[in-house]
Formats: C-alpha cells, structure tokens, sequence
C-alpha cells in the first residue's frame, strides 16, 4: 500500500508570523499522525521559521520552487544545499504557474529534478494540461510528454513525487470528477511502469486543482490517487486538517 499525502502549498501567501502561527495550528492538529505524511510548502522567507515550528513533528517542510545550480551569480535565485540547510524535505517542480508566469521549460525542470536528487531532497513534480488541451482530446499527450521530459536521464524515481494538477481547475474552484482525474493517473502509473518497471507501485501520484475537504473523500477513493497538493484550502488550518481526516477516513 503506497503512503498517501496531504500537501499544503502556500504560494505567495503569508508572512512569517502568520506562516509560524498555520504551521503551528497544522502540526498540533496532525500530532500523532502514524499514517500518511503531511507537507507544508510556505514561501521562501518562512521555510527556517515554519522549520523550527515542525521539528519533531510528522510534519515535513517543501519549498515551492528551486534552481539547478548549487551557487552561482544568479542573482534572485535559491538552491538545492540553501532549501537543505532551511529544513527541507520536498521541492515543488514545474508547477503550472511557474511555467505559466516564469517560463518553466520542460528542459529546466529536468535539470532541477536531477539537481534536486542529487542534492538528498525529493521533487513532487507537477504536470497538467489546460482546458483547450483537454478539450482538445490531447490530455495524455500532453502529460506524457510533461513526465517524459521531466524524468529523461534519470535512473530511479524512488524518491520522486508526482502530482498531476489540472491547469483548468487551479485556483478556478473547478476540479475533475473523480473518474477524470483516475484516468490520468491511471495512464501516468502505466506510463511510469513501462519507463521504470516495479517502481510504478510504487510511485505517488497526488491530484491537486482546487481540492477541498467536500471533494477530497472521492479523489481518494480512487485506487491511484495517492493524495492531494492542495493550494487556497491549505491556508486556513480548518479546511487542511479538514482535508487530512477525509484521507484518514478513507486510508
């Protein structure tokens, strides 16, 4: 049975002590969590603080984003061995707004999967069309071409998380039907089974795109959703932990 997880991404919100006091709320709500594996993913200036909030919890931190360079003169940048020294356990790669906004290549974002392994974090890599694209009928071309890319020239992906977010149901209070989202996750697992064998078992594939503890009891149900990446219902300890009980209830 593959370990589910909650994922909490907090994009552009919060400062630090609005960030230590949701961390906070999240990690004594999860206090004694056997089960599953719970994410915080806050902005950049928060990660050492939310850090210090988690420790010795079963809370782990994620940073939203990171660059493919240890150090350099990238002026505005972070890297791999800076998330490190801040706590952090995961790495958000490819997410649709950075792709969207910030022109994430499929090419960089394997370059940051490959510095993000090499450095002892572990990517929850995000793919995901658009509607025009789905309503197209090219939904797993697209996405297939999403992992591809992403995975290219990397070995084993034991450590790597996949969460396939929908573009058309970020943020828009739309989200797929449960039977939608299962068919993409379904055609990712076999997709990730004919690149790498057994590990496809293995593999967690989380649904993210305006996940809320009303919907989460369905997408969980499926037998290939391993979780959510969840992002607006992340902000309100409530409906997070709200979100993780479903799971629970369901696993």
């Amino acid at each position: 049975m593959r370990k589910w997880m909650v994922a909490g991404n907090w994009k552009m919100h919060t400062t630090i002590p609005e960030a230590v006091a949701l961390a906070g709320q999240v990690s004594a709500g999860v206090k004694g969590l056997s089960a599953g594996e719970v994410v915080l993913a806050p902005p950049f200036t928060a990660l050492a603080a939310v850090s210090d909030v988690i420790k010795g919890t079963p809370v782990s931190l994620a940073s939203q984003n990171m660059f493919y360079e240890e150090k350099g003169a990238y002026t505005g940048e972070i890297s791999p061995l800076m998330l490190k020294d801040a706590g952090c356990t995961y790495v958000i790669i490819g997410h649709s707004e950075r792709r969207k906004y910030f022109h994430d290549l499929d090419e960089n974002i394997n370059l940051k999967i490959k510095k993000c392994l090499a450095a002892g974090l572990k990517p929850i890599l995000c793919v995901g069309e658009t509607l025009e694209e789905r309503e197209q009928g090219i939904t797993e071309f697209v996405v297939g071409l999403q992992v591809k890319k992403a995975l290219y020239g990397i070995n084993a992906i034991d450590d790597v998380v996949i969460a396939y977010e929908p573009v058309w149901a970020i943020g828009t209070g739309k989200n797929a039907l449960p039977i939608e989202a299962e068919e993409v996750h379904r055609f990712v697992r076999h997709l990730v089974g004919d690149m790498y064998g057994e590990v496809c078992a293995r593999t967690r594939i989380l649904y993210g795109g305006s996940v809320t503890q009303d919907n989460i009891g369905d997408l969980i149900g499926m037998e290939d959703i391993d979780g959510a990446l969840v992002g607006g219902a992340s902000l309100k300890s409530e409906g997070f932990l709200g979100i993780i009980n479903k799971v629970l209830e369901k696993r």
